[in-house]
């Protein structure tokens, strides 16, 4: 067997396994969405704005959704008074969205819940395989990143 047919291999068993375990922590969001009414995507929306404010279009561009379709699900999270829009502080031709302090109550809650859910998985994983684990997902978690703006110091 040659060293390329035997990294294919390795990648190939490695996709599988990220697929497999976006699987399962989809199906765990899915669940706890679901006990909230919220779709996977809202969870998506909410967790991204955790940790900062965003323009609508640089939303919808990271989920990979048209204007029209992040615009209802944003809509759809103010009238629960989950987000909020205002004028960016930096260009107020421009309107941000962001999580407000019963979105944030909402995701601390949902948090609390996935770890609970996840709790046996990752309770089999020692503190040093989960570090290495972080550190070796570190070139795929940037590369989900791209294109999504760093959250403001201070948040």
């Amino acid at each position: 067997m040659t060293v390329e047919v035997q990294a294919d291999e390795v990648l190939e068993t490695l996709e599988e396994a990220l697929v497999r375990s976006a699987y399962y922590v989809m199906g765990v969001l899915t669940r706890i969405g679901g006990e909230h009414d919220l779709s996977l995507s809202q969870l998506r929306v909410l967790g991204i704005l955790r940790d900062r404010r965003l323009r609508m279009t640089d939303l919808a561009a990271h989920l990979g959704l048209d204007k029209s379709t992040m615009s209802g699900l944003v809509e759809r999270a103010e009238r629960r008074g989950l987000l909020a829009r205002d004028k960016n502080p930096e260009d107020g031709r421009v309107v941000d969205v962001f999580a407000t302090q019963a979105g944030h109550e909402l995701m601390e809650r949902m948090h609390v819940a996935l770890r609970r859910e996840m709790a046996s998985a990752l309770g089999r994983i020692t503190p040093e395989a989960a570090r290495e684990l972080v550190r070796l997902l570190a070139p795929i978690l940037e590369e989900a990143g791209k294109g999504i703006a760093r959250p403001a110091r201070g948040r």
